[in-house]
């Protein structure tokens, strides 16, 4: 039987991969993010709902739950880099806002019409089970996000509902190639030193593939994963 997924940031990276995946098992998946353009590339002809939202936005959130899902992924996300010192008012809000507040505002509107087997899943990162010296505000959210899921995974368990986290490491994405861009500008290196000094911090030397990453959400989003609940599956090759 198909069921109804709902992927915040779908627009690109990770939650494009994540659309897709879901939607080639044959579920119905709505995919929101901030630009429909990017919304409309993902479906790419797939049939998914497209919906413009803003995670932070409690009113555009609510407003996406008319009918429950049987599958919430709170995806969305991001931040940027830089050392407290230099970390702004501004971008420290803003990153707590859209991680931490968005899978907040996204998992309680599921909740309200959310019935038994159904999944909360965040995708967090391995910055969520460990510090880094300059993602400060993004670490931080993300062990906020992880917080709320282990909160969240106890309030609903006897209901027959799991919540749930993935933690992925450096995924092969645009992002990442930013971050490989970045190093490379910053330290005059070739793009192969650069994405080696990325991917330094996982045992098996490279990327994790996007596809990686969604085999991980299905499994939690399965039947056969009714007792896992309140974990922070880490998608990164012994990083974590």
């Amino acid at each position: 039987m198909s069921r109804r997924v709902l992927v915040t940031g779908g627009g690109s990276g990770i939650g494009r991969a994540l659309a897709r995946g879901f939607a080639e098992m044959g579920d119905a998946v709505t995919i929101t993010g901030r630009r429909m353009a990017a919304l409309q590339e993902t479906d790419g002809g797939r049939g998914m709902e497209c919906r413009e939202a803003d995670v932070t936005d409690e009113a555009q959130v609510a407003a996406l739950f008319e009918a429950p899902y049987d599958v919430v992924i709170a995806n969305a996300g991001g931040g940027s880099a830089g050392k407290l010192r230099t970390v702004s008012l501004a971008d420290w809000n803003a990153t707590l806002a859209v991680n931490l507040t968005g899978t907040f505002l996204t998992f309680r509107e599921a909740l309200r019409g959310m019935g038994t087997g159904g999944r909360l899943i965040a995708l967090a990162s391995t910055a969520s089970l460990k510090g880094g010296a300059t993602i400060p505000a993004y670490a931080a959210a993300k062990h906020g996000v992880l917080g709320l899921v282990r909160s969240v995974a106890l309030e609903v368990a006897s209901k027959g509902i799991t919540c749930n986290a993935v933690c992925p490491g450096f995924v092969d994405t645009p992002l990442a190639a930013q971050a490989v861009a970045s190093v490379k500008d910053r330290y005059g290196l070739s793009e192969a030193e650069a994405l080696a000094q990325v991917v330094a911090g996982n045992p098996m030397g490279r990327l994790v593939m996007p596809e990686e990453v969604v085999a991980a959400v299905v499994f939690l989003a399965s039947k056969e994963a009714s007792m896992v609940n309140g974990h922070a599956l880490s998608v990164s090759g012994g990083e974590i």
